[in-house]
């Protein structure tokens, strides 16, 4: 550890941070004093904003980013997929990848990853597709942009969905397209470490209405109504655009659909209306600490190494990520609780979760089935880069680095 002289403080660098603006709070009550506090004006107003920044005509809002991934391939069921058909994921990702393809009522087919992108290798996903191959699911991990250009490729040869996993990948920009634009849809995380958050939430982008419509339809456990307006007449219970139309039948009891309850609430939106008015500055200060931590790092190679940003893309800058190269004088482990003990926060850089994620174990993997994302699960953290954080810190990290290193490479 080590102090400020100015403060006297300990230095610690915590992974995440959360904004809770000044705006958040007023709506919170707001809201709250209304009694309205369900999916309603304030969670249409954040799709709203939300599409816009992303670029897509739509966007649905959820509880959490898993029921992102998982509506968003349920959405296939109203295109011919069956119970049991297959979606194509990377073995490198945080769990809720595979949990959403199973809670979605499908088999999760892994493909390994590539060790310098950390994403799904575009040249074994054609091996893995059979007749019963419904998506791909790239994830833009930590961040870093997949080869979309390779996947949609591919996909478009087998007649398949693309939904992206962008759970992470805020700010990512792939040959001048934002992430979240690549694909048939795409899932973002609103949890509380990211770029934008509702505390706990998700939220899909597409450019396709019919998808929207039905993605509102499933997360209110597949009710009749589409017009996305989220909002019933309470005393009859009809559909107001419905209604206008003719149609008076109860649409609280009209399920079209096998459905989830995903809905946001009005205090989640409130938080993430906030958020986005401090969007590109949020960006902008995570984009420096990921820049200056990037131009840093070459110095620990050969024995540590981190992503780069390729001439075509930009990364999003969620977090930090470093991978302990073979033949290093020392592990994972013991550079972790260096760093955890000098009050650096860590998260292991997740694992290949058919083969190093229990739950997975029914599907009969083994253990050197996918080398690379093995490999990463046992030697790759990350570290965050957010807003709070500024030059000093990161400096200290690097520092911290340094001194782990020279005592171990003498």
């Amino acid at each position: 550890m080590i102090r400020s002289k100015r403060e006297g403080k300990k230095t610690r660098i915590p992974f995440g941070t959360v904004s809770i603006t000044p705006k958040s709070k007023r709506l919170i009550k707001e809201i709250l004093d209304s009694g309205r506090v369900s999916c309603g004006k304030y969670v249409r107003e954040f799709e709203k904003r939300f599409a816009e920044l992303i670029g897509t005509k739509e966007a649905v809002a959820l509880s959490s980013g898993t029921d992102a991934d998982a509506l968003a391939l349920a959405v296939l069921y109203d295109f011919g997929a069956k119970r049991d058909d297959e979606v194509i994921v990377p073995a490198l990702s945080f769990v809720a990848t595979g949990n959403a393809v199973l809670q979605a009522g499908f088999k999760p087919v892994f493909v390994d990853v590539e060790k310098e992108t950390l994403n799904i290798d575009p040249s074994k996903i054609e091996a893995a597709i059979t007749k019963r191959t419904k998506a791909i699911m790239p994830v833009h991990l930590v961040g870093k942009p997949a080869d979309m250009d390779a996947i949609n490729k591919i996909a478009k040869r087998h007649g398949i969905f693309v939904i992206e996993d962008a759970a992470e990948a805020y700010g990512a920009e792939y040959k001048g397209r934002n992430v979240g634009t690549l694909g048939d849809m795409a899932a973002f995380s609103l949890y509380v470490a990211h770029i934008i958050t509702t505390v706990e939430g998700g939220i899909i982008v597409t450019n396709k209405k019919e998808f929207a419509e039905i993605l509102r339809s499933l997360r209110s456990h597949g009710r009749a109504c589409k017009c996305g307006s989220c909002v019933l007449n309470i005393n009859s219970g009809y559909c107001k655009k419905r209604f206008q139309y003719g149609e008076k039948n109860d649409i609280r009891f009209v399920f079209e659909r096998v459905g989830y309850s995903s809905k946001m609430n009005e205090l989640e939106a409130a938080i993430g209306l906030g958020n986005l008015d401090k969007y590109q500055e949020i960006l902008g200060k995570r984009r420096q600490n990921l820049g200056y931590l990037m131009r840093k790092f070459k110095e620990f190679g050969p024995y540590m190494v981190t992503i780069e940003e390729g001439a075509e893309e930009r990364i999003g800058p969620h977090a930090f990520p470093v991978i302990v190269q073979e033949g290093a004088p020392f592990s994972r482990e013991e550079i972790t609780d260096y760093l955890e003990k000098s009050g650096i926060d860590t998260r292991t850089l997740f694992s290949s979760m058919p083969t190093q994620c229990p739950g997975f174990k029914f599907l009969g993997h083994r253990l050197g089935d996918f080398p690379n994302a093995e490999y990463i699960g046992n030697n790759g953290f990350h570290i965050g880069i957010h807003q709070d954080l500024g030059k000093r810190h990161l400096d200290y990290f690097l520092d911290r680095m340094g001194r782990f290193l020279k005592g171990r490479t003498k």
